[in-house]
């Protein structure tokens, strides 16, 4: 389960790959609740931006943000018929979370050791993600969230080492961008095929202990 993740500020790869500009100002690291840049397209003109969104999907039914806590992660075999995802699979809300890495805990040592994961070619990541939005009842605002795809990686070369043993391995689904389109772009079916870890480019990871506790106050500004 994925529930924190550095966001990327690589303009010039976002340019290249999607041909989006990133958002000026979001934290440098993402945990639930947090803004983080995700790239969705519209199936009615074909328009690709690049836009912050809340990390934790809040359906279009809540009735209040309580239900991100809990929808971090959306498991891919599922996400079709959960309620919490289904208007978003059904309506191909499909999105990527972009980000130079993301954390997980090992347990080698008998305690959480949080580890980074990233590309082992060191550039950033395209997560697959679902994204819907949410008005809020009293104020009127409307706010876009997401929620990343994962799979089972019990037999992934890196990912499955992570998480306490008897846990079930996960991890985010990793598109490489020659199929950022075609996950864009996709129909249910087509979108089901790629949730998988088979096709996931390679990855890399490291122990990365956190220096400092984060909190949902930090400032805003990337220059910080």
């Amino acid at each position: 389960m994925c529930t924190n993740f550095t966001p990327t500020r690589h303009a010039p790869w976002a340019q290249d790959k999607l041909g989006v500009n990133l958002p000026a100002q979001y934290p440098l690291e993402s945990y639930p609740g947090f803004p983080a840049p995700i790239v969705v397209k519209s199936h009615q003109t074909g328009r690709v931006a690049c836009g912050l969104a809340r990390f934790g999907l809040i359906p279009s039914w809540a009735k209040d943000v309580k239900i991100a806590r809990h929808t971090v992660n959306a498991r891919s075999e599922t996400a079709a018929e959960k309620p919490s995802y289904r208007a978003a699979w059904r309506q191909r809300h499909y999105g990527l979370v972009l980000a130079d890495n993301f954390y997980e805990p090992s347990y080698d040592t008998g305690k959480a050791v949080r580890w980074k994961i990233e590309l082992a070619c060191g550039d950033p990541l395209g997560i697959a993600c679902l994204w819907d939005r949410w008005t809020d009842p009293a104020s009127g605002e409307v706010v876009v969230s997401f929620s990343m795809l994962t799979v089972n990686a019990d037999e992934h070369p890196v990912m499955r080492q992570f998480h306490k043993p008897e846990d079930e391995k996960r991890t985010p689904v990793i598109l490489s961008p020659p199929m950022f389109d075609t996950w864009l772009s996709a129909n249910t079916t087509q979108a089901r095929e790629m949730m998988a870890w088979t096709h996931m480019p390679e990855l890399r990871a490291t122990p990365a202990p956190k220096a400092r506790p984060v909190s949902a106050q930090d400032p805003l500004d990337a220059s910080t």
